[in-house]
């Protein structure tokens, strides 16, 4: 399918598949969908980091333990590990960062995206191409306190278990991969977390909310970011 580079509201860019009319990130801004979905109800509501940078006495984690481990379920541009690096150095523990993606975004397609630039952090251009240059099916250590793993290999076979305190489901739409949002997905999700770990998408879907309480999740609607009305995050435990 052809897919072509656009702006989006905030001046950030993503990749625009128009046979589906569907983006890799929100049209109204994909750094602001990424930081409020993923960073903010997600690794900041794992890790309680409030929005002075101060990490709070509670946590849904051990802070005791060695690392804390993500699973980003559609790696795409790469948008959501640039930005969990850059958060890293908050949380101030080792980050394991696993990513999924069935279809890689082409060399040519990451060159022309401005992330880099418009977070407007000095490494910023470094850590992105170097999160694109590593090879897949291998651990790399991109900083003392941030490794990361990409797979090449579709969703459906995903089959760890206990083994992420946190995901970020960033698949395409349900109105265009309905498959990638079902009862049978959000159960390999469930398996895949920790006790207490936590899923978080911008999806707010009737039918995706009923999919993740069938399999055991308890679920909540939070506020969206730019555009979109509501998000989901849910929990697996108490």
């Amino acid at each position: 399918m052809k897919r072509e580079i656009i702006i989006t509201a905030d001046g950030s860019t993503t990749i625009h598949i128009p046979e589906w009319n569907e983006q890799y990130h929100s049209k109204y801004g994909a750094i602001q969908e990424a930081y409020h979905v993923f960073i903010k109800h997600g690794l900041h509501h794992l890790w309680n980091v409030n929005e002075l940078n101060v990490d709070l006495t509670s946590s849904r984690v051990d802070k005791s333990q060695n690392d804390l481990s993500i699973l980003e379920i559609g790696f795409g541009t790469g948008l959501n590990a640039l930005i969990t690096f850059l958060e890293s150095a908050k949380i101030k523990t080792q980050i394991d960062y696993v990513g999924v993606e069935g279809y890689p975004v082409s060399k040519d397609e990451i060159e022309l995206l401005n992330y880099a630039s418009e977070l407007n952090m000095p490494q910023c251009k470094m850590v992105f191409n170097k999160i694109h240059d590593v090879s897949w099916e291998e651990k790399h250590q991109i900083s003392q306190k941030f490794s990361l793993t990409k797979q090449h290999k579709c969703f459906d076979d995903i089959e760890d278990s206990n083994a992420f305190h946190l995901i970020y489901f960033d698949a395409f739409g349900a109105r265009v991969q309905p498959e990638l949002w079902t009862e049978d997905i959000f159960k390999k999700m469930f398996n895949a977390l920790k006790d207490n770990g936590v899923l978080v998408t911008y999806s707010a879907k009737g039918s995706v909310r009923r999919a993740m309480q069938s399999v055991g999740f308890s679920v909540e609607k939070l506020p969206g970011p730019p555009g979109k009305r509501e998000m989901l995050r849910a929990c697996k435990g108490a």
